[in-house]
């Protein structure tokens, strides 16, 4: 466990050597602003105009706040595929690995410790983001969505899901092809997910199928869906009132497998840098 804990202080200790912690936290900031900025002048627009009813502007202000937690449910997934990419691909090819695999540690505290270091970064990533999407919601709304105890969590797993994948990837991948896989995989699950919503809204079972395959290959956009349908009136959910409104809710069977899935990711990164000459 000592050593695990080192690993991981290394690994945060390099990261904030290289900037990253810096370059991270400039980009949620400027991410604030602007999306506090356009809050602003939406929210003012709604409250002046005489036509919307409390109701219609209490949806509108969910929809306009479920939008910056969807850009921040992206911005964490990409910060979660960035930051470990190369960390251990990069790492076996410049030598380093080499030299952290001679010393008394096990290759497996080597990648548990990257691993707790990146899923604590990405998560208090994800916890600076969305917290500011809620203040400012908050602040220049006055609205707080319903469910954020059961949709947040969901969210902030995302994170812990690409953090397994990316690590499992530079494992046994080079950087550059362990980022394409990476996002080839997100691309997938996005896709996937708005497929089996269409395909649920149109009758198509097919579709739906599509969809659902996506999701067992990638869940993080199941998780998305979860988590927005917590974070809506029931009214807009059951309705569809916004494109957040998932036609086709996820099981809680999918949460479980989504925890098998970031668990096997790292077992198979764990397995595959023990075996990887270095």
């Amino acid at each position: 466990m000592r050593a695990l804990l080192t690993i991981a202080h290394l690994t945060l200790h390099e990261a904030a050597r290289r900037r990253i912690l810096t370059a991270t936290l400039i980009g949620a900031v400027a991410f604030l602003v602007l999306y506090g900025i356009g809050f602003h002048f939406v929210a003012r627009n709604i409250q002046q105009q005489a036509g919307p009813s409390a109701l219609q502007q209490r949806f509108l202000l969910n929809f306009l706040t479920l939008a910056g937690l969807y850009a921040t449910h992206f911005l964490t997934l990409m910060t979660a595929v960035l930051l470990p990419v190369d960390t251990l691909s990069g790492e076996i090819a410049s030598g380093v690995a080499q030299t952290l695999a001679s010393k008394p540690v096990r290759r497996s505290d080597i990648v548990l410790g990257k691993w707790l270091a990146f899923c604590t970064v990405t998560v208090a990533y994800f916890v600076v983001v969305a917290g500011g999407v809620l203040l400012l919601a908050r602040l220049l709304g006055h609205f707080t969505p319903p469910g954020l105890a059961q949709g947040l969590p969901l969210m902030a797993f995302e994170a812990v899901v690409f953090v397994s994948l990316s690590l499992a990837g530079g494992a046994r991948l080079s950087t550059v092809t362990n980022g394409i896989m990476a996002f080839g995989l997100y691309g997938l699950a996005f896709i996937g997910g708005w497929v089996e919503q269409v395909g649920t809204m149109a009758g198509n079972v097919a579709a739906q199928n599509v969809g659902t395959v996506a999701s067992l290959i990638m869940p993080t956009e199941a998780l998305w869906q979860r988590a927005a349908y917590y974070m809506q009136p029931s009214i807009m959910r059951d309705l569809n009132m916004t494109p957040f409104s998932a036609g086709s809710l996820p099981s809680p069977a999918m949460v479980w497998y989504a925890i098998g899935y970031a668990l096997l990711a790292l077992a198979w990164g764990i397995r595959g840098f023990r075996k990887r000459a270095l």
